[in-house]
Order: structure tokens, then C-alpha cells, then sequence
């Protein structure tokens, strides 16, 4: 039993489901009397439609529906988590490589597609922008037209937002600093690449629908049906099985809306699975370029940080904005610094619409911040772990004015890191070392429902709108339930998914899982124990004050015994069972630039060992370390394999991935083969990850979140050691052998160094 609870590792609750294939993902349900969905795309990013013609289409055996943009409400619904921009179908001219023109139901798989080849769509092909440079040229066509955004200033520009945060006074810092290092830095448009594509069924139901999706947030996308349906939300239902992978990409509604109008036109069933090259078309995340400027004073301490960054978020906003936003806010990072000024801008474009990713914008700025105090290490000839330590905020510190103060020793984290990747042992010929910081803020604001039920015979039940995405969330809230009833964990059954059956969860994103929802399952457990508590007072004739109940027992005056011992002799024969409800509630604060303050901070200390083949540019990561500050492993096994995904991700955009765009903004690699994921020949040779467990987070038993941190600062790290290898120094990413190889082949010979 103890092995249930929580600090162990017991097997994961579902995980023989995944494992052996029995787990049912979107594509495995199967509904009657459905139509299979086919959209209708065009070859380019940007272009007039002039015309839709579906009558070839329509004569396709088994086509039931042709579904174009004046087929749909008018104007076109629209719709997004934080502008509605997006509409239903393209509206006049499509605005990225892959966006829907139309789409075609028919009664089989087959036939939708061989209609969807048949639709002719007469187009002009337009002038598009691609490029950060090419939005922001004043010549410029818009991506968006500026009536969407009719009291925006910028509606005119390719900038949609700008945000500015930041305190002291940089300028007069500036005057004072001893050294001031200022680089920009490129970070690239990368795919989310779930195992999992995104799959969608809608089905008319009762006066209302249900819709199936693979999607992180089931309540935002009931509530944004509702909205462009007309609705209630009772008559919206949004079945939500566990995803397979999610990484950001599945939080918003995506086709669901356009499904939505299918079923209710043909009354019938409908599905839509997208394929691999399909998904590459519908997600990614936003690339940066961000330009640093950073003030040392001669010890190397922090003077300053000036940070300007620019996102190219793509045609449509979904949650790109706040990416940019939430990510930028803690660009002058996890330091102590006199004075800061970040400027951050959302920049649209002719491409795949950007939206979270793991890491939520801070991969990005980390990159570029860490690159750029490593490029003031070596000015200052300080050696790049003491320049952290010098300048990393220690527990309780304010380090950003008005936010949640240092939550965590992270000077402990980062010498662990530097230990365990023999920081200071000899290096071999060829071989460099590198170090970096990753820090990222937390929920800003939560609301998380769930319900536990105590049945009769001691098993449990407990109700979350959580979606396990492989972040093994079923698991945890098995072990809080262990924990706080005494129930094995066999006995216990998680039940999600369902907005019709599991109560309101706000969203899972952000590493809030364990802190948000587990709390809730936790008061709903302590709300069963307040039950038990009253029931045993009962049964024995004493005063409720006079007993303890806690993980899994009741204490009374002259014994103990388990909850399920009591709860059995006080329903008695006719049986029944004890419901318990818990909330766990952050508010939002208006006054704040991101509408709250951090619930707790994701931080790791990332460092990598390389080596560099000079011939052909490769690299090869010989020991890679990353270490996270948890605050409580409640499930040590689940952290390990979070951590190590995350820093294998992290390897992705630092060593190979990147999407590539010809002339007309057509992704040029799309699908598995010509987009470069790392595999088991990309891993380091060893791979290490560790926890540092000071019980000081805000979740149940002093949690905090994990999952995001071991990502964040991966490039910096790789990058510095491979500069400690070579000599060269490398601001874009990714580094793959052929821009490696490059700046080998243009770095400056003995001679040109001693002129």
C-alpha cells in the first residue's frame, strides 16, 4: 500500500492501456451512420479565392455535403482563445500554406477525398510575408484585414501587440556598467510532432451536439461552440479522451467549429482525422528573433538587462499573444537585476498560425538571454557557472518587483548541475562544457473542480476535467486519493474527459496539474475526511475534537484504524457512499501586466558535454545533465521521464528541427520524413536528470510543477559547449552540422587573430 502513495512510483493508471494499444484516442471511436470529412486546400500561403466550383464534387457517389464559406452563417463566425480572428473557412483569401477553402463529407473515407481532389477553386496568387523583416517592411501587404481589429491603432501594421514591462532605469544603468555585450539571436518555426495527429468528431445531439476531440482544453472549446453555435452550454458536449501527446499544440479549438456546422447540415455523424503533413499545417510554434543587451559591472554582476523581441506569430492569433507576452515577461530571467526594459511584439505573417508550445515562449528568450551572459563571461574572463551564481536571486528574494518572490534555492539546483556534469574535471580534446538557466512563471490564474466519491466497499472514484496527455496526471490524483483515504491504488479509478460527467477544470497547461487539480482532489478528499470524522463520532459517542483523521486513518482516543473500516460499519446495510467536493481557486489580479502574479516558478539548470567533429560540423553530446526544482516528487519515476522528454525535446529545436518555407510560403518539409526529430541515434550517450526536493511549492505536499523546465534552457547549454569546443560562437538555431560546419570553415586562421 505505501508504494501507492505519494514519493513512490507505483505503475502508471492507464499505462497498460497505451502500452499494449487498447487505449481508445480519437480515431479509435467509432460512431454509426458518420461522414468522413476531407478539407480543401490550396498550394500556396496567400491567395484570392475568385471562385468555388463543387459541382464536380457534388456527383462523387457517396458525397453527401460540399461545405464552402457561403454555404456557412454570414458573415463567416469567427473564432479564438484571445481574438476572434480565425473564421470557420477562409473568407475571400487564404492566409496560410494549408488553410481550408472548403471541405467535403462523404459517406466514406475514399470518396471524401476523391471529391476534395475534384473541387476546383479558381485563385490569384498574392503577395505574401514570411519573414519578421518582410511583416515589419512598411510596404508590407496586411496579413489581417483591419476592420477585424477596428479599434486597434496598429490594425494597419503586421504588429498586432506590443508589450512593454521592466523597472530602473536602464539608460543611467548603462552609464555605469564596465562591459555591455549586445547580440540578436534567431530561434525557429518548429512543428509540435504529437505521435497523436488531431482528430475531431461531431455527432447532432438531443437539440445540441457532442463533439470528440483530442484537445487539452474541453471546457474553452465547449464554451467557444456554445458562443458561435448559439447554444447553451448544456447542449454542448465535449468528449475529450486522453491525447496522445499534446505539448501545446491541442489546447484550442481548431476544426471542431467547422465540424460543428457539417453535422448540424447533413444531420449525421461526421469525422475529420488529420493526417501527419495536415497537422504540420495546423500548429506550430512561434519563431523569434530577439536582440540583448546586457550591462556587467567588472565582478560580473548584472547591471542591466535591454531586451527586444519580436515574434512571428503567423496568420491568426490563437493564444500567440500571450505566448508572447508570458514569455517575455521574465526574459531578464532568475537574476538579480537593477534595471530591466523588455520589449516584446507579436508580429503576423502568411504563416502556420502559432500557438503554445511547451515552454510557453521561454525556450526562446532563454536562448537568447544565457547565450548573451556566457558572451559577457568570456569578455569578463569569469568563469560561466560563478557568473550565475553571482547574480541568481536567492529564496524569498524579489527579484521581478511585484511578482512572486524566489520560490526556490536555486543556487542549490545549479551547483548539483555543475556536480553532476563534472564541472570543473579536465575536458578531452575536442570537447566543450556549457551551462544555462531556465526560468518560467507558473499559472497566473487557475480554477479547478473535482469531485471524490468513497464507495460503499472502500473503492474510489475520482471526477477531473484534467487531460492526461502523458504527463501521468491520472496517476498523481490516484496517490493523493491513496494517500488521504488509505485505499490501494487498484481501487481507485480516475474518471476525465467528459464535460458532462466531470466537473470544470480552467485548462491544463502550464505545469499546473499537481499544484491546481491536485489540490482540488485533495480538499475533496479532506471533505470525505471531515465526513468520516462526523461518522466515527457517531458510531463511538464522541466529540468530533476528540478524533484525527489523516492519511487513510482515524485516530481515536485510545486507537486507530482505517478510513475504510469506518466508513463500512457507518453506512451500514443499506450502503451508499461519501461525496466530497474541492476547489482550488487562483484569482485573477487586474493590475498585473499577465492578470496574476506566478502560482510558483518552473526552474532548471541545464548543462551538456560535447563533441565536435571539425570535418563535418556534427555534434555529438557526449553527457547531458538537467536538474529541476520541484519542490515534491510526488511521483519520482514521472518526473525522471518528464524531465528527460523535455530535455530530448529541448535537443529537437537546438540541434535539427526547423520548418522551411520556399518563395510562396509552402512548407517545404512537411511529414515525417523530411522533418528531423531527434531519435535514439540523436540521444547523448549518457543522459542524467535529478530533483531537488525542498518541499517549498504550492501544491499538495509542498509540489510544485514540472514538465516544461528541463526544455527551457537546453540550446544555451548545447551552444556554449560547443563554443568551448570550437571557438565559434553560433546566435541561430538550430545547429545543425552544415551551420556548425560554416562557421568552422569562417573562423579566423592564427594569423588574421594575432593582426
Amino acid at each position: 500500500m505505501n508504494g501507492d502513495r505519494v514519493g513512490a512510483s507505483p505503475h502508471r493508471v492507464g499505462g497498460r492501456e497505451r502500452v499494449t494499444g487498447q487505449q481508445q484516442y480519437v480515431a479509435d471511436i467509432r460512431l454509426d451512420d458518420v461522414l468522413h470529412v476531407k478539407l480543401v486546400t490550396l498550394d500556396c500561403a496567400r491567395a484570392r479565392i475568385v471562385s468555388i466550383d463543387t459541382t464536380a464534387a457534388e456527383q462523387v457517389p457517396g458525397v453527401r455535403l460540399v461545405m464552402t464559406a457561403a454555404g456557412l452563417p454570414q458573415p463567416v463566425p469567427r473564432f479564438g482563445p484571445q481574438f476572434s480572428d480565425r473564421p470557420v473557412l477562409a473568407v475571400g483569401e487564404t492566409k496560410y500554406h494549408g488553410e481550408p477553402v472548403a471541405a467535403v463529407a462523404a459517406e466514406t473515407k475514399d470518396a471524401a477525398e476523391e471529391g476534395a481532389r475534384l473541387v476546383r477553386v479558381d485563385h490569384d496568387e498574392l503577395p505574401a510575408v514570411f519573414t519578421i523583416a518582410a511583416a515589419l517592411d512598411p510596404a508590407a501587404p496586411l496579413v489581417q484585414d483591419p476592420e477585424i481589429r477596428p479599434t486597434d491603432p496598429r490594425a494597419g501594421t503586421n504588429v498586432l501587440r506590443e508589450h512593454r514591462f521592466g523597472w530602473g532605469d536602464v539608460d543611467a544603468a548603462a552609464s555605469s556598467a564596465d562591459v555591455i555585450v549586445e547580440n540578436t539571436y534567431q530561434f525557429p518555426m518548429v512543428t509540435h510532432f504529437a505521435i497523436e495527429p488531431h482528430g475531431f468528431m461531431v455527432a447532432p445531439d438531443g437539440g445540441g451536439i457532442a463533439c470528440w476531440s483530442s484537445i487539452q482544453h474541453p471546457y474553452l472549446l465547449q464554451k467557444m461552440l456554445a458562443r458561435i453555435l448559439g447554444l447553451p452550454l448544456a447542449k454542448v458536449r465535449v468528449f475529450a479522451p486522453d491525447p496522445g501527446g499534446g505539448f501545446g499544440g491541442k489546447q484550442n479549438p481548431k476544426l471542431e467549429p467547422l465540424l460543428a456546422f457539417i453535422a448540424l447540415r447533413t444531420g449525421r455523424p461526421v469525422r475529420l482525422i488529420l493526417t501527419l503533413d495536415e497537422t504540420f499545417q495546423s500548429v506550430r510554434r512561434t519563431s523569434a528573433e530577439i536582440r540583448v543587451r546586457t550591462g556587467f559591472h567588472a565582478d560580473g554582476t548584472l547591471a542591466f538587462q535591454d531586451i527586444a523581441s519580436d515574434f512571428l506569430i503567423g496568420a491568426y492569433v490563437d493564444i500567440a499573444d500571450r505566448v508572447v507576452s508570458k514569455g517575455s515577461y521574465l526574459a531578464a530571467g532568475p537574476y538579480r537585476v537593477p534595471a530591466a526594459r523588455i520589449v516584446a511584439r507579436a508580429i503576423l505573417s502568411h504563416t502556420t498560425p502559432a500557438t503554445a508550445f511547451r515552454g510557453f515562449g521561454n525556450p526562446q528568450v532563454n536562448w537568447a538571454r544565457e547565450s548573451n551572459i556566457d558572451e559577457g563571461a568570456r569578455v569578463l574572463g569569469i568563469d560561466h557557472l560563478e557568473i550565475r551564481l553571482r547574480n541568481l536571486a536567492r529564496h524569498g528574494e524579489a527579484f521581478v518587483p511585484g511578482d512572486t518572490p524566489a520560490d526556490g534555492d536555486w543556487v542549490q539546483t545549479v551547483r548539483k548541475a555543475a556536480e553532476m556534469i563534472g564541472w570543473r574535471t579536465p575536458l578531452a580534446p575536442g570537447r566543450g562544457r556549457g551551462l544555462a538557466v531556465g526560468l518560467k512563471s507558473g499559472p497566473t490564474t487557475g480554477l479547478s473542480y473535482s469531485t471524490v466519491r468513497l464507495l460503499a466497499d472502500g473503492s474510489v472514484l475520482v471526477y477531473s476535467g484534467t487531460s492526461d496527455m502523458g504527463q501521468g496526471a491520472r496517476t498523481i490524483f490516484a496517490q493523493i486519493a491513496a494517500e488521504e483515504l488509505g485505499v490501494p491504488l487498484d481501487r481507485i479509478s480516475v474518471v476525465s474527459g467528459d464535460t458532462s460527467v466531470v466537473p470544470y477544470d480552467q485548462q491544463t497547461s502550464a505545469s499546473r496539474s499537481s499544484v491546481l487539480m491536485g489540490t482540488a482532489v485533495l480538499f475533496a478528499c479532506r471533505d470525505i475526511q471531515e465526513q468520516v470524522r462526523a461518522m466515527a463520532a457517531r458510531l463511538h459517542g464522541l466529540d468530533e475534537a476528540n478524533i484525527v483523521v489523516e492519511r487513510g486513518m482515524v485516530r481515536l482516543p485510545d486507537r486507530e484504524t482505517p478510513i475504510v473500516d469506518v466508513l463500512r460499519s457507518g453506512l451500514g446495510r443499506l450502503g451508499g457512499e461519501l461525496i466530497g467536493n474541492g476547489t482550488m481557486r487562483k484569482e485573477e489580479d487586474p493590475g498585473h501586466p499577465l492578470g496574476g502574479t506566478a502560482a510558483f516558478f518552473e526552474f532548471n539548470c541545464t548543462a551538456s558535454e560535447v563533441e565536435v567533429d571539425e570535418g563535418t560540423g556534427e555534434v555529438t553530446l557526449v553527457r547531458h545533465v538537467t536538474v529541476g526544482d520541484v519542490g515534491r516528487a510526488l511521483n519520482p519515476l514521472q518526473v525522471v521521464g518528464q524531465d528527460e522528454g523535455a530535455a530530448i525535446m529541448g535537443l529537437g529545436h537546438t540541434l535539427m528541427e526547423q520548418i522551411i518555407l520556399d518563395e510562396t510560403g509552402r512548407i517545404r518539409n512537411l511529414g515525417a520524413i523530411d522533418y528531423r526529430i531527434p531519435t535514439s541515434k540523436d540521444l547523448p550517450l549518457e543522459l542524467r536528470s535529478a530533483s531537488v526536493e525542498n518541499a517549498d511549492g504550492p501544491g499538495p505536499y509542498g509540489v510544485k510543477g514540472v514538465s516544461e523546465g528541463a526544455l527551457l534552457c537546453v540550446a544555451p547549454a548545447v551552444a556554449a559547449a560547443v563554443t568551448e569546443a570550437t571557438g565559434v560562437v553560433i546566435r541561430d538555431l538550430p545547429l545543425t552540422p552544415e551551420r556548425v560546419w560554416r562557421a568552422l570553415a569562417e573562423r579566423p586562421g592564427p594569423a588574421e587573430v594575432s593582426r
